[in-house]
């Protein structure tokens, strides 16, 4: 597994030349406002665009634009037809898919799997414009309108979901999310450096299916490597007593303790000394 590259280190991809788009576009009049005949990355997102760091796909979007690629943005379309996923045509490079800045069933669902009537991430506060589980939704819909896309699904739920886990709202173990999404590769994490590798990757003329030594990705293979060791997990751990986890931030040695002393004072209750150095704490 090779290191990460440094963030700014790769050569600018061609289309730099259009310079910063005011907004990225989210559909073909505003691409054409641009000068783009076609967008490198089309980004889809469960959240309203807003233009600011506070939302993943600003600021995957503008990331990518810094490299040099023209990303255009669907954001919240309607998962009940295939349509407003073709609205800006087939990428260049891939299709990047997210639930938004929530988990779209936390998004939804209360504790008790009651419907939220609000999204804070949504025009007007409203609910219900994402579909429960929405990077598998999104990505069946792309890869309906393109079946020949590569997709890279991201963000937290995708993240939470890479391998197989407990559904709360289910009450069931499922499979990883890759799986269910047909999706080509899976980032997870703050997955800034991997994404814009996977980019430069596939600009150059690499196909998702072989990209398979990116940190923080994941993918399917058909079987396990030959140099691969398969463990029985029941075998991973010996029972017993689990040891408290230490303190990263407790000291107990006398320098720590009197530094502590100096800085809280008598007043706030801090050890004191006539004379002699400050004991370690019981």
């Amino acid at each position: 597994m090779q290191s990460s590259k440094p963030l700014f280190s790769y050569r600018k991809y061609w289309a730099e030349r259009f310079g910063v788009a005011p907004f990225l576009p989210m559909s073909r009049a505003e691409m054409e406002i641009l000068g783009w005949d076609s967008c490198d990355v089309i980004i889809v997102t469960g959240d309203a665009y807003v233009d600011h760091p506070s939302f993943g796909m600003a600021i995957i979007g503008r990331l990518l634009e810094a490299q040099g690629f023209r990303v255009g943005i669907i954001s919240q379309p309607d998962w009940r037809s295939a349509e407003p996923f073709r609205e800006l045509g087939r990428p260049n490079l891939f299709f990047g898919v997210t639930a938004g800045n929530m988990d779209s069933m936390v998004n939804r669902y209360t504790a008790d799997r009651r419907i939220r009537r609000n999204d804070a991430y949504t025009p007007n506060d409203e609910g219900g414009r994402r579909p429960d589980r929405a990077v598998i939704v999104y990505s069946q819909r792309v890869r309906e309108a393109w079946p020949d896309a590569p997709i890279v699904i991201g963000g937290i739920e995708a993240s939470l979901r890479r391998i197989a886990h407990y559904d709360y709202w289910s009450d069931k173990v499922r499979r990883s999310v890759l799986l269910d999404s047909r999706a080509d590769l899976l980032l997870f994490g703050n997955a800034e450096r991997a994404l814009v590798e996977v980019a430069h990757r596939i600009a150059g003329g690499q196909h998702l299916r072989d990209i398979r030594d990116v940190r923080g990705s994941v993918f399917l293979r058909n079987a396990v490597p030959a140099d691969w060791v398969v463990i029985d997990s029941t075998e991973v751990d010996a029972p017993g007593p689990v040891d408290p986890q230490p303190d990263p931030y407790a000291s107990n040695s006398v320098a720590g303790c009197e530094k502590g002393r100096r800085s809280a004072g008598p007043a706030a209750g801090g050890p004191t000394s006539a004379g002699g150095p400050a004991r370690p704490a019981p």
